[in-house]
């Protein structure tokens, strides 16, 4: 295993957060309310399950005004990673540029949010939501995902959990709660020793 990004003594067990090289990409394991569909010479990325084979079906849908649709970029220089907006967020017009475009149908946005009509405030949500969704597809690529593993002073694993997309301190702030409820129900003694209180039928 590799070393830790972070590691700590809390509540008498031993936190370490580590860099998870073995991640789910989000695009394939969650429900995602957008579709991010891309189109790289190198690079494969976004959403396979799309009806748009080139970037030419994709524009033509989006100019029928059926698709909300952002601009997504890419940068490209010693590693990837992407971003969202009406223009290119990037300052080097020569490692950055057009990636594709993350959509959403307008009828899908009408039937999640129950709505007749999209309206400037709907609008403002479902473009928030989309840049999440973006947001933690980067997370995902850039390798911004962590876990984390508590031991007792003995170096016994008492729990880990991995897959936390962001940064390493939301996964070491779960990591503190799974210890405070592991502390406040009595399983570990003052020299941090897990009490097999638990264990008995």
């Amino acid at each position: 295993m590799d070393r830790p990004v972070e590691s700590e003594k809390y509540q008498g067990l031993n936190i370490e957060i580590f860099q998870d090289d073995n991640a789910w990409n989000p695009r394939e394991e969650c429900d995602c309310f957008g579709t991010i569909v891309c189109f790289h010479r190198r690079y494969d990325l976004g959403d396979k399950n799309h009806d748009f084979t080139t970037p030419e079906s994709l524009n033509e849908a989006i100019d029928r005004g059926k698709l909300l649709a952002i601009p997504l970029f890419l940068y490209d220089h010693s590693g990837i990673t992407i971003r969202c907006g009406d223009t290119n967020p990037f300052s080097c017009p020569w490692d950055s540029g057009q990636l594709g475009y993350i959509v959403v149908s307008h009828e899908k946005i009408l039937k999640v949010f129950n709505r007749k009509n999209i309206t400037p405030s709907l609008l403002k949500k479902v473009k928030k939501i989309l840049e999440g969704e973006v947001k933690c597809y980067d997370d995902y690529i850039t390798g911004n995902v962590y876990g984390y593993r508590i031991t007792n002073n003995d170096g016994n694993e008492i729990d880990s959990c991995w897959g936390y997309i962001g940064d390493s301190d939301y996964c070491l702030d779960e990591a503190r709660r799974v210890v405070d409820c592991m502390t406040n129900k009595g399983t570990t003694d003052h020299n941090g020793q897990i009490l097999m209180k638990f264990a008995k039928a």
